[in-house]
Order: C-alpha cells, then sequence, then structure tokens
C-alpha cells in the first residue's frame, strides 16, 4: 500500500476512528485500524466484534492494499504533524509515515485475524445532523453510567410517524426529546449505549442515517459508519409516567436562574441540596450548612396553581435548565415526591423537549 492524503483529512479521520472505537480492548488485533486503499480514497475501519466504525478520506493511491496498524499511535502521529501533505507506504513489515523531513514507522499487525468490519443493517430514515446532535447533547447525558446497570446506560431511540423519540434516565432524572425526521422502510425502537451516542453527538454533521435490525444499530452522517450492537432489556416507557398531579406552573428565564442555583449551591449541604420555594411573582432559592453558612436568592417569574416547592440536587437542576439557555423554562411542579418537568416556554419549538427531575428531601434547617 503506498498513498498520499490531506493531514488535516487523514489526521480527523484517524482520529474519530479512535474515539468512536472502545478504548478499553487488550487484544492488539481488535485495537488496531484497517486501512485500505483503492481508487481514490483509503478506508479506515475497526471493530472490536461489538462496535464497528468505518470512515472514508479522500487520498492519492499510488499502489492499492490493505494493512492493520495500532490505531492510536497512528492518530497521535497523524495530529502531530504540521505539513500539509503526508504519505503512508508499507515498507517491510511496518507502516512509514512520511513527510518531507520525517519518518514514522509503525508495526504492522495480522490483518487477517482481525474480524472485519460488517456492512450497515437496512435503512430505518434520516434526521436532520443538528437537531439530533443537540437531542442526543442533553439525552444521553442523563444516562446512567453504572454498568451494573447496563439497562439504563442506553437511550431509546424509536420512530413515532413523522417523529424520532429518544429518552433516557438514571432513574433520578429522565430526558425526553422529539425531532421531525424521515421515516424509511423499517421500523425502529432500539436501546443504543448512551455513551456511543454522547460521542457521535462530537462529530456528526450534515443529514444522519439510522439503520437498525434485530441486533444492531447503525448511525451514517458524511463518509463515517458506526454500528453497535443493541442493549438488551424493556426500557421504562415515558407513557408511563403520570403528570394528571401537576399542580404547580412556573414560567421564567432559564439563564437568570442558572445563575442563580449556581450561586445559592455554594452554600448547600453536603448533598448538594436546595429548596425552591414558590411566591406569588417569584421564586426563592434557599440553602444552608452548618459548616459553609446559608443562602438564598429571590427570582421575578410568572406563577399559576398551588405553591409546591420543591427541593432539588443542585448540579441535577443545572442540567435540567441548560438546554433552554436564552429561552423562558417552563417548570410543571407536582406535589410529593413526584417529578417536576422541564420544557421550553415556547410551545412552537421544532423539537419538543421534556427534562424530568426527581425531587430531594428537603435541607435541614
Amino acid at each position: 500500500m503506498d498513498l498520499t492524503a490531506t493531514t488535516s483529512d487523514l489526521a480527523n479521520a484517524a482520529a474519530e476512528a479512535v474515539r468512536l472505537l472502545p478504548g478499553r480492548t487488550l487484544d492488539p488485533v481488535l485495537a488496531g485500524l484497517l486501512l485500505t486503499a483503492d481508487g481514490d480514497a483509503v478506508v479506515l475501519a475497526g471493530s472490536d466484534r461489538e462496535r464497528a466504525v468505518r470512515l472514508s478520506c479522500s487520498a492519492a493511491v499510488h499502489t492499492a492494499g490493505r494493512v492493520l496498524v495500532p490505531a492510536k499511535p497512528l492518530a497521535e502521529t497523524l495530529r502531530a504533524l504540521d505539513v500539509p501533505m503526508v504519505r503512508l507506504a508499507v515498507e517491510g513489515a511496518r507502516l512509514a509515515v512520511r513527510t518531507p523531513n520525517a519518518r514514522f514507522a509503525l508495526p504492522l499487525l495480522d490483518a487477517d485475524l482481525h474480524p472485519g468490519v460488517p456492512s450497515a443493517p437496512p435503512l430505518a430514515g434520516s434526521v436532520d445532523g443538528e437537531l439530533f446532535v443537540s437531542a442526543l447533547t442533553t439525552v444521553a447525558a442523563t444516562a446512567s453510567r453504572d454498568e451494573a446497570l447496563p439497562l439504563f446506560t442506553g437511550v431509546r431511540v424509536r420512530a413515532d410517524g413523522d417523529r424520532l423519540v429518544l429518552a433516557a434516565t438514571d432513574r433520578y432524572r429522565m430526558a425526553i426529546a422529539s425531532l421531525p425526521w424521515t421515516p424509511g422502510p423499517h421500523a425502529l425502537d432500539a436501546l443504543i449505549p448512551a455513551a456511543l451516542l454522547a460521542e457521535v453527538a462530537k462529530q456528526a454533521r450534515g443529514s444522519v442515517a439510522l439503520h437498525v435490525d434485530e441486533n444492531r444499530v447503525g448511525l451514517a452522517w458524511g463518509q463515517s459508519v458506526v454500528t453497535t450492537a443493541l442493549l438488551d432489556g424493556s426500557f421504562l416507557s415515558e407513557s408511563k409516567i403520570a403528570l394528571s398531579d401537576v399542580d404547580t406552573h412556573v414560567e421564567l428565564d432559564a439563564d437568570t436562574l442558572v445563575a442563580a442555583v449556581r450561586r445559592v449551591a455554594l452554600y448547600a449541604d453536603a448533598r448538594g441540596v436546595l429548596r425552591v420555594e414558590v411566591g406569588d411573582n417569584e421564586i426563592r432559592l434557599r440553602s444552608a450548612d452548618q459548616q459553609a453558612g446559608e443562602a438564598e436568592e429571590s427570582v421575578k417569574a410568572d406563577v399559576s396553581g398551588g405553591r409546591t416547592s420543591p427541593s432539588f440536587q443542585s448540579r441535577f437542576l443545572i442540567d435540567a435548565l441548560k438546554p433552554f439557555s436564552g429561552r423562558r423554562v417552563h417548570l410543571a411542579i407536582q406535589p410529593g415526591m413526584r417529578a417536576t418537568v422541564f420544557s421550553s416556554a415556547d410551545p412552537g419549538e421544532v423539537m419538543d423537549l421534556r427534562y424530568m427531575v426527581a425531587p430531594m428531601r428537603p435541607p435541614a434547617t
């Protein structure tokens, strides 16, 4: 194999592949990157048998070929280069990375031992990349990171007519986003690892196509395709969450509330809990700790209904408000220990986002 490519393009492709592939693989073959040069492109691919990645990068191919090299060293070498073009060429048992004044050589691994990269499952539909990334950024972050509870480490992605619905929960909070999409010939209802979708949110651009079968799901954008095995289990349905007991409605500026929460949280107890007291035309944030002291701050708000005043863990409250930055947010508060629902105060937005946060026991006074 012998090719020349734009350094930045090849470096970006290699870095993207490394980030999308699991980083804890001990098998050097599975930790490798397959490079296949042919025609006017080089395809970078990798797989750990559960997740697979395939990316394409334009290149001037002098000699077609296929090699397997350590993924991370290749990506780091390409990222460190400061020349416009780079040449990759097989030299004996190594792949040489050449520039006009430097040479770096990576060992060749046995490509025949690599399991290969399967093709994507059948197409389920496509969605606008910008909206999809916006939804993933919020929803995937609410999934649990506890591998002992794999059911809660995923994001449920399902098609509902011409809407794509994403939902995730760690049992203490739940985010649900609904956005327009173009359905394809295959139904979609899959539980996808949130860690992968969080990485996709950092890289996806343009239109994103979703592919699915009984065991795998695939996401494709530009020249990139990533597939992974689905998580097993029955995810909590958002339709089972009762909101009929809402007795207090609050509407206010999200950024103003976030800033106040950050200040008052400095005086919160060890749990980071603060109380949201609902008044006639304001909410008052309170926190206290025997060591740190106490704090309170009022924020103007439009209030209707009852005066239920829940307490929240401050970091969950901040996370719930972030997606509504620059806008007014609506809080639907239920009495007792039922969840409060955060949503946009503007019902005409393209993406419908609901963020539910379970209340905490109030801090001791």
